[in-house]
């Protein structure tokens, strides 16, 4: 486990008492928590803008399964690309619409690639990417 050390930060008393607002509602523990998080994220940003490292994905899509050929051609986007698909979920949501996850490893600009492409396909009614990585 790391070390943990102590910092100090200075802010604004209207932006500490936004901080601590935040800390209430979502949930945190501590101020140090929500501020380990905010870094952690910003860190991801920069890690996929940088693009050359490999990076994790989640892609979340729902559409209607009654759409012709659309699960075949999700299916030939998936296994014509570079990308590693590390995990597949679907999920019968009703009668008309399903939901599927699915998780991608490799460079961040194909796995956007991926994500829109699919995002993209006729009968695709939501389609988002959630970016991750490890740290």
């Amino acid at each position: 486990m790391d070390n943990i050390i102590r910092f100090s930060v200075s802010l604004p008393e209207n932006l500490l008492a936004e901080l601590d607002n935040k800390i209430v509602s979502q949930g945190y523990s501590s101020r140090s928590e929500l501020v380990r998080d905010l870094i952690r994220e910003k860190m991801v940003e920069e890690k996929w803008e940088g693009g050359d490292e490999e990076a994790v994905g989640v892609l979340t899509i729902v559409y209607d399964h009654h759409q012709r050929e659309l699960n075949q051609k999700m299916i030939d986007i998936q296994h014509n690309s570079h990308i590693h698909i590390l995990c597949n979920t679907h999920v019968h949501i009703n009668h008309h619409n399903c939901l599927e996850t699915i998780i991608l490893k490799g460079i961040p600009k194909e796995i956007e690639e991926i994500a829109l492409a699919i995002g993209g396909l006729k009968g695709v009614k939501f389609s988002k990417l959630t970016r991750a990585s490890s740290f």
